[in-house]
């Protein structure tokens, strides 16, 4: 059986560390395959809070995002307390969106935990459909 295969661009422009929390593990102890989505949220919103935004909704006006799709590839398990560096590149721009990758990372023994990407679709909250990539989100993307 095929097996999705997540190559990560060359150079990442973010990197935070997050917390595994008891929320985030599954029945096995460990965490979930659903939690590496919610880890990829929370450090998105942290790049995004970093470049000066307040979510994920308002970039400008009422144009934010919505995701178009995911994948994840997993490499290791993660544990209650584990700190993982979570690191973000992006790429293939369009008039539209992007594509943002995720590398999560065992802060203290360097393993890899996840691979990720996420298509990423300007979106306008108010006409309820997909909007060009505002101007700013593009120069601070792309800084």
């Amino acid at each position: 059986m095929a097996r999705i295969q997540i190559t990560l661009p060359d150079a990442f422009i973010f990197t935070t560390e997050l917390t595994v929390r008891a929320s985030d593990l599954n029945y096995g102890a460990h965490v979930g395959n659903d939690s590496v989505l919610t880890i990829m949220q929370e450090a998105r919103i942290v790049l995004y809070r970093t470049l000066g935004f307040k979510d994920e909704i308002s970039f400008e006006g009422s144009t934010g995002q919505i995701i178009a799709d995911a994948a994840i590839q997993y490499k290791s398990e993660a544990f209650l307390g584990d700190r993982l560096t979570v690191k973000i590149a992006i790429d293939e721009f369009t008039r539209f969106g992007f594509d943002m990758y995720y590398l999560l990372e065992n802060t203290e023994t360097g393993k890899e935990v996840a691979r990720g990407k996420t298509g990423i679709v300007c979106f306008d909250y108010e006409k309820r459909k997909i909007a060009a990539i505002p101007e700013i989100l593009l120069q601070k993307l792309k800084q």
